[in-house]
């Protein structure tokens, strides 16, 4: 797997798990501590998330940080 594809599995997985709860990007930033802006940046695969704000990410959505680079499909 190539690294744009990484960023296009993790951007949309990102996405669809936000969309999930029904938070806006402002909430789920507010969530996390960082900007909503920062959160559309990665779901637009513009930016990617430091290591710790990806386990981060993980933790709160009860998910493995290998699911949502789409090393793992659980």
């Amino acid at each position: 797997m190539d690294n744009s594809s990484v960023l296009s599995v993790f951007s949309e997985r990102l996405k669809k798990l936000r969309e999930d709860k029904a938070f806006t990007l402002q909430m789920l930033g507010k969530e996390l501590g960082v900007s909503g802006v920062a959160i559309g940046r990665w779901e637009r695969g513009a930016r990617v998330p430091t290591i710790e704000t990806l386990v981060m990410l993980a933790k709160y959505f009860g998910v493995s940080a290998d699911y949502l680079v789409g090393l793992d499909d659980k």
